[in-house]
């Protein structure tokens, strides 16, 4: 903000911290920042109405703080949450600020330590008065693209939380499905690190160009400073640690009924490397493949390639159809162009690929699934042979690939007529009378499967609360 030209006044706990920050602004530029020593001193020096971002941990520290600096506010005052939150704890804060007349924002930010400098993708739910008061400010700091700004207003309190939240549940399941071509690339086609990290850079200039394909190919490439030998991804421990909300995504998938596979698998995966321990013994007594399929490694490389930009589709359209269930439960109104919009620059998932879903997300605000738009159709439908391809020759080989084969299965559930469902809800009636429908009459039924199964009486009370989509 400083460097956009907006004066700033920071504050913290820690005294040291905030005389460290006023030093850095004075030697980085002169930046028009000032330092406060107590919440008094903080909102004395703030301009009316205030605008307060605070970035503290998640859950009781945020609330704390809110009520420590809301005290000291007045009507027409607006507080903006950064960090990492439960929506459903915006929404209860922006609820208990009502009586004071102060706004409440929670905003998504990504972008990581380059983005808190060179612009960040910010995600704002709240109040349209709160967005307006604060836009000014929010749009010269955001990433700037093409088309514009890197944030703009999404929704009420909540949408903002929930769509960082999303975002980072994609993160998961793309930084999954690439761990899983690296795999494939190292273990299968038995490349070197630097031709690993070249094949990464060479993708990043073709329609695969990310964020997170670029930073491969320079992790990959980075050697290890010491012990002087080999690579530093070669020492890295392969326990992947997590923040939570991934862990949320899931379980906010879980609660609106949409199918997110593709995260549920990045997500497991994500628990299944902590148990470190655990698998070294189970390396002793579980013995996977000996043979192994004869492949020309071109056409395995080609076949990644592939496999990786379909799966990544399938993971960017469960994140955008759980985004949609939410808005439409809560009645947010958000609009996914707009999301996919501002992730095209200063995010950690900012990609190339973005621009087509935001084209196609455009066109129909109504598409039921990205994976139905006519230009992504075409591209899964061609690809869907090497992503076949690739799936086998690593169950062949024993080399899982969960998010790979999560994408896929999501695929071909997704465009079949007819699934075995038929089946799992005949046994549910036949355990359970929770009756079914019929594909030749309308209605709800129940079969008396064996003379054992008595009448179960009026069947519209058997149906209440049974989650089924239409």
């Amino acid at each position: 903000m400083a460097e956009h030209g907006f004066k700033v006044c920071v504050g913290n706990r820690s005294p040291s911290k905030v005389d460290l920050t006023v030093s850095r602004a004075k030697n980085e530029g002169d930046l028009p920042i000032v330092g406060a020593k107590s919440p008094e001193e903080f909102i004395s020096n703030l301009s009316k109405p205030r605008k307060v971002i605070i970035l503290v941990q998640a859950g009781k520290p945020v609330d704390m703080t809110i009520a420590t600096l809301s005290a000291l506010m007045e009507e027409g005052d607006c507080i903006i949450d950064g960090g990492n939150e439960w929506y459903p704890n915006s929404i209860r804060r922006s609820k208990e600020l009502e009586p004071k007349g102060i706004m409440f924002v929670g905003m998504g930010i990504s972008g990581g330590e380059e983005g808190a400098r060179n612009g960040p993708s910010l995600m704002p739910g709240g109040p349209k008065e709160a967005y307006d008061l604060i836009a000014p400010i929010i749009t010269k700091c955001a990433a700037q693209v093409s088309d514009g700004t890197c944030t703009g207003y999404l929704g009420p309190v909540g949408s903002g939380n929930y769509i960082k939240m999303v975002h980072n549940g994609i993160e998961y399941g793309d930084m999954q499905l690439i761990a899983e071509v690296y795999d494939v690339l190292k273990n299968i086609v038995k490349m070197s690190n630097m031709d690993m990290a070249k094949q990464f850079a060479k993708w990043n200039e073709g329609d695969l160009s990310s964020y997170l394909i670029e930073i491969t190919a320079k992790i990959l490439a980075k050697k290890d400073d010491v012990t002087g030998e080999g690579y530093v991804v070669d020492y890295v421990l392969d326990k992947t640690g997590s923040k939570g909300t991934g862990r949320w995504t899931v379980q906010e998938a879980a609660e609106q009924s949409v199918a997110c596979p593709t995260l549920a698998a990045a997500l497991d995966s994500r628990y299944i490397s902590s148990k470190k321990e655990d698998r070294l013994k189970a390396a002793e007594v579980l013995k996977g493949p000996t043979d192994f399929p004869n492949v020309a490694k071109d056409q395995i490389i080609e076949d990644l390639e592939a496999a990786l930009y379909a799966a990544k589709v399938c993971s960017y359209a469960q994140g955008l159809q759980l985004i949609k269930a939410a808005s439409d439960a809560h009645d947010w109104g958000v609009d996914l162009s707009e999301c996919a919009r501002l992730w095209k620059g200063g995010c950690i998932i900012r990609a190339k690929l973005l621009d087509k879903i935001q084209a196609a997300l455009g066109a129909n605000s109504n598409l039921e699934n990205l994976m139905v738009d006519p230009g992504f159709a075409d591209e899964l439908n061609s690809r869907q042979l090497s992503w076949r391809r690739i799936s086998t020759l690593c169950i062949a080989s024993g080399i899982p690939v969960p998010a790979i084969c999560a994408s896929l299965n999501y695929f071909d559930s997704y465009r079949r007529k007819t699934l075995p469902a038929s089946l799992t809800q005949a046994q549910r009636d036949f355990f359970g009378g929770h009756t079914y429908e019929r594909v030749d009459r309308e209605g709800v039924f129940h079969t008396a499967w064996t003379d054992a199964h008595k009448d179960i009486g009026d069947i519209t009370e058997r149906t209440k609360g049974e989650d089924v989509q239409k």
